[in-house]
Order: structure tokens, then sequence, then C-alpha cells
């Protein structure tokens, strides 16, 4: 029962989400005197709608999202007579460009204000690098069992001989930047005769020259397996901080740099997203499913779901947070029919008049959405293709985060 009120609330939260998108065009649009002519929450026959002055609200039947109608968004639009001057291809660009932006701009809002709730509630998550710091210090045993439990062993070890101490946070191995333990773990391991571990202790930065010991291990193979091999040790346990908590004081400054990240992580998802058509193949075709592969609205909803029922509702807020920054930062990007598209063609026409008007040449009219449609059939088969090939995944072949 918790799981399908998990995937029906998320699939809700997702309909809210696109509806906010909506309504920041809305808003934005009435606020610069253009004309919305109408205001639907999801697609196909309408269930109910009334008229407030000259906009009409309503819900469809189909719940799959929503749109703003705004007067005359491109010259082809049937417009009244008494509406052709309000229309938007005609509205200065910063008018424009606000109306455009101001969809994306909702969906960074609504997921910042929910970077706040998480931060708050359970704490935010640190995405990218993790720190690693130095929980024990000791001696370094000198085999592994199959089972990963390791043999006893005495002494101090050379971690303690060099100045490592419990609680100093360990930034880098010889030089390179250390990402989590497990590269910690991997550096140290192929180390030969000593490393250079850069710590930080008590704000201070030092750089300690460590002995490799050469052990016995239990190592991981790529297909999964274990096998036994000599690697270097130095006698260090480690944490890995994965979680800050705030208050209501500094969950400010917390959220900031949150979004910060976040804005990154949605970043390299958007440039790497053609990369994922093979692994989403290999999906489909009976393959494993990587957890880094991209995932429809239905996947979405199934993993909100998911972890609602295992009780994570924090995990349900940042799965909710990651889709709006993605909502957001996709519909900026400049391909037709996407926000970012109509953006890109108004910072043409602007660019365009500027130079036509170096050269004592009148402002040219619009431009010809008919001679860009070959390219945005293309960008919407594309997209299409791409929504069914994930959205076939997320059926055959869930990912599943639990």
């Amino acid at each position: 029962m918790s799981f399908a009120f998990g995937v029906a609330l998320f699939a809700l939260a997702l309909l809210i989400s696109i509806a906010w998108h909506e309504l920041g065009h809305m808003w934005a649009a009435q606020a610069t005197g253009m004309k919305v002519r109408r205001y639907f929450v999801g697609f196909g026959p309408t269930i109910w709608s009334t008229r407030r002055k000259e906009t009409e609200y309503g819900l469809k039947g189909i719940p799959l999202g929503g749109f703003c109608d705004i007067a005359g968004m491109t010259p082809y639009d049937e417009l009244a007579e008494e509406d052709r001057e309000r229309a938007m291809y005609k509205q200065p660009t910063w008018k424009r460009l606000t109306v455009l932006f101001a969809g994306p701009a909702q969906n960074f809002l609504l997921g910042f204000v929910l970077v706040l709730v998480l931060g708050l509630g359970w704490g935010l998550p640190i995405l990218g690098d993790k720190p690693v710091y130095a929980t024990t210090v000791g001696c370094v045993a000198p085999t592994q069992a199959a089972d990963g439990t390791l043999a006893e062993c005495s002494g101090s070890g050379p971690a303690v001989g060099a100045g490592v101490r419990p609680g100093d946070q360990i930034l880098a191995v010889d030089g390179h930047t250390v990402a989590d333990n497990r590269d910690l773990i991997r550096r140290v391991q192929a180390g030969e005769g000593q490393v250079r571990l850069t710590v930080e202790r008590d704000g201070q930065q030092q750089e300690l020259t460590v002995p490799v010991t050469r052990v016995q291990r239990m190592v991981e193979r790529p297909d999964g397996s274990l096998e036994s091999v000599q690697v270097g040790a130095i006698g260090v346990g480690l944490t890995v901080e994965h979680v800050r908590h705030y208050n209501l004081a500094t969950v400010w400054g917390g959220a900031v740099s949150f979004t910060g990240s976040m804005f990154t992580e949605t970043y390299k998802a958007l440039i790497s997203l053609p990369s994922k058509v093979g692994k989403l193949w290999t999906a489909v075709t009976g393959g494993p499913r990587d957890l880094d592969t991209p995932i429809s609205v239905v996947g979405a909803s199934v993993a909100g779901g998911q972890a609602v029922d295992h009780g994570y509702w924090d995990v349900f807020l940042l799965l909710l947070i990651s889709v709006n920054f993605f909502l957001g930062a996709f519909n900026l990007v400049p391909l037709l029919p996407l926000d970012g598209g109509h953006m890109a063609i108004a910072i043409y026409e602007k660019f365009r008049d500027k130079i036509r008007g170096l050269f004592g040449r009148a402002a040219a009219g619009p431009v010809d959405y008919y001679k860009l449609m070959p390219l945005t059939y293309a960008v919407v088969v594309v997209m299409g293709a791409f929504m069914v090939l994930t959205l076939t995944a997320d059926i055959v072949n869930p990912i599943q985060i639990f």
C-alpha cells in the first residue's frame, strides 16, 4: 500500500512541478502586458474550466503536463484584432526572454525550496567528491580472508609513525585529490615504497610521507569476483562524510552550495544524455540496468514509490529536487520546441537588427518559423524516441534503488 501511495504521490508532485513551470510563464506574461488566453493542467478533453478576466483556467483529462497559451507566441498564431499589438512576438526582447525564462526559473525556485526542506529535515547529501577522514590509525593486517575478515596484527603501523591522527581529513595522495575512500584505498594499494598524504588538521594543511607495507588483500575484479593480490597498506581506518546537517541559521549557505552542486551535476547529466543510449538499449535487450541511466516519468514515480515504501522520505525529496533542476535546465537547451529555442530566436532577432542598424538598414521581420520546422521535427523525433526507449527500459528492466 505504501509503495502505491508513494508512486501516486510522486506522479502528483511531477504534475505540480510542470504546472508550476507553466505558471511561471503565465505570471511573467501577464506582468509584462501580454495576453494569456488559456492556462490548463493536463491535456486532452476538458474536465473543468473557468474564466477570469481574459484567461481561461482549467483541468484536462490526461494528467501528463500542462500548457500556457500566450497570444502570438509565434507570428503564425491566430489573433483577434484587439490582441495584435499584445502579441508576444512583437514585444521587446527583454519581455520575451523574461517570459520564456520564467518557466525554468520556477523549477529552480521550487527545487531550492525543497533543498531547504531536505536540509532542515534530514541534511544535505554531499555531491561529487566526498570528504575522507581517518577514523582509526593502527597496525596493518598482513592478510585478509575471502569473507573480508582481516588477520590480527600488532604494533603501531606506518601511518602512526608518519604522524597521521584520527580525525585528519585526507585531501590527496601523491598530489592527486581524493574523491572518496575507494579512491584513497586504490591509490594507496598501488603505492610502492611510500606515499605522500595531504591532510587537513585543525584548519591547517600538511604533507605527511607514509611508508607503504605490502600485504595480501581480496580485490574485486571487473566482473564482480574476488581475487587475492599483493597491495600496499598504511594502517588507516576510513570514514566518508556523506551528509551534512544544518539548523535554521546555517541551512541557507548549505542550500546555496548544494544548489550549485546540483547545477553542476545536472549539466553533466544533460551533456552525457547521448552516451546513455547504448546503456539503455542494453537494459532493454536483456543486459544489466546501470543506476546512472536516465529514467522516464514512470521510472521516477516508481523510484519515489520505492523510497516511500522503505521510509526514506529524504530520498523521495532528493528525487523530486533532481527532476525539477533537470526539467528547468533541459528547457533551456537552445532547440525548438523548448523554451531555450524560442529564447535563441529572440536573441538572434535582437542582434540581427542591431547589426542591420549599424549599416543604416531597417529592422527585419520575425524569424520564419516554417524554415526551422525540419530541425524542429528532427528534435521532436529524437526526443520522442529517447523517451520511448527510456520508458521501455523502466518497464522491462526498472532501476531498483533499494
